[in-house]
């Protein structure tokens, strides 16, 4: 691959062909890593749930973040806000499983207040209150500083992760799969 030129699909859309790992980051060319989710896929609601959990349970939000914007894209005006909010779920999981505390607590906090006003309803049978309080209580939970002192330098919630990729110094990642959330009581 020249890397001097843009990867486009065959469409001749700009979209970057690097290989990623589990967690959505991109790897160097030829590396193996994780196949991506097609985009543009129209899923029912129960597929885009039951692939979205599937992906979720793996350690693989951001795979499931990719599912659940499709929905968003493709499904009915009045559940846009719905599919979205999953989405920044997805996303701030993501982030924490990376070690970006700041970005994944306010993804997870937006997408909880994006969900809000479907708590009543329950959607396609997701227990949106429960994932409200996941949420709000995972974006906490990264954000506690994790001890030591000022001299051991800065602690969960002070940034974005080193700029080789990985977690800022004293900012330890979450367990994608281990705090993967249950969009639906009683599926697992």
């Amino acid at each position: 691959m020249d890397e001097t030129r843009r990867d486009r699909d065959a469409e001749g859309r700009a979209r970057n062909a690097r290989p990623r790992d589990g967690l959505g980051r991109p790897l160097p060319y030829g590396t193996p890593g994780v196949e991506r989710q097609p985009e543009g896929v129209v899923r029912t609601p129960e597929e885009t749930l039951r692939e979205a959990q599937r992906l979720l349970d793996a350690g693989m939000p951001f795979h499931a973040h990719e599912v659940f914007e499709d929905a968003w894209k493709s499904g009915p005006v009045a559940e846009r806000e719905l599919w979205r909010g999953l989405a920044q779920l997805a996303v701030g999981l993501t982030h924490a499983s990376r070690g970006n505390a700041t970005g994944g607590a306010r993804l997870l906090r937006r997408g909880a207040a994006a969900l809000t006003a479907f708590g009543a309803t329950r959607p396609h049978g997701i227990g949106v209150d429960g994932l409200i309080d996941w949420a709000g209580e995972l974006a906490a939970r990264v954000e506690e500083p994790r001890g030591g002192s000022a001299a051991d330098g800065p602690v969960a919630g002070d940034g974005g992760g080193s700029a080789a990729g990985g977690p800022a110094p004293g900012v330890r990642p979450v367990d994608a799969a281990g705090e993967a959330p249950c969009l639906r009581p009683g599926d697992r």
